[in-house]
């Protein structure tokens, strides 16, 4: 699969629009997930394997490698992968879904109210606190 840049075609679309290049980017398998785990701290390749509950090798070898490509992720000297500030950029740009998925959740009665003021409580989606496995903490409205 190659690496989705702005400018080039993807997914079917040959005008190469920049958010065609990231949806198709974000939406493959495990690369929200990927920028997520790395949203606090960089992590090595077998931490990183494990907080994406055991996703094969292979698999993460080809995220992270479109990751790389696209400039979104980095890795550093010591082998550990971060974000980049675009990644950065990218899960700042994810607020308002958290958002809406809270209202969501609770319109549709799957989550209290109390769960979400304690969800914003968690801090924000950029890590600097919250749940690690990335199914509810971090978020704020």
């Amino acid at each position: 699969m190659t690496t989705a840049v702005p400018g080039q075609p993807v997914g079917g679309c040959t005008t190469g629009r920049p958010v065609r290049a990231a949806l198709d980017l974000f939406g493959r398998r495990w690369s929200l997930r990927l920028l997520w785990e790395l949203r606090a701290d960089p992590l090595g390749f077998r931490p990183l394997q494990k907080r994406c509950d055991g996703m094969s090798s292979s698999v993460l070898r080809q995220r992270l490698t479109e990751l790389l490509a696209a400039r979104v992720v980095r890795q550093l000297p010591d082998a550990r992968y971060t974000l980049t500030p675009l990644g950065q950029e990218a899960c700042q740009a994810l607020h308002p879904l958290v958002r809406w998925a809270d209202r969501w959740a609770v319109e549709i009665g799957s989550r209290t109210e109390a769960e979400q003021a304690s969800s914003r409580a968690e801090g924000p989606i950029d890590g600097r606190s919250g749940d690690r496995a990335g199914d509810r903490g971090g978020r704020r409205s």
